[in-house]
């Protein structure tokens, strides 16, 4: 399993909060901080997952591909964002 979304669920983050933290961490990284900012994860866990998502950019599209979002729309969200 994905380390984020382990994290995530190790929280008793719902499978829709995921899958919300992980569309929004694809197309808009910063309202994802928000989203995960008000999840209830203690702060020294918090720090790991932020950690890991700047660390390790390819953790996010595991995840979505482990969670079944279509990654295609992914690509074209980012092509859309870029100058």
């Amino acid at each position: 399993m994905n380390p984020i979304i382990a994290l995530l669920k190790e929280h008793s983050v719902s499978e829709d909060k995921i899958s919300e933290v992980f569309q929004a961490l694809t197309q808009n990284p910063m309202m994802a901080m928000n989203i995960i900012g008000q999840l209830g994860i203690p702060a020294e866990k918090l720090q790991q997952l932020m950690a890991m998502v700047m660390q390790n950019p390819g953790l996010i599209k595991e995840a979505v591909l482990e969670l079944g979002l279509d990654f295609s729309k992914v690509e074209a969200a980012k092509a859309q964002m870029q100058p």
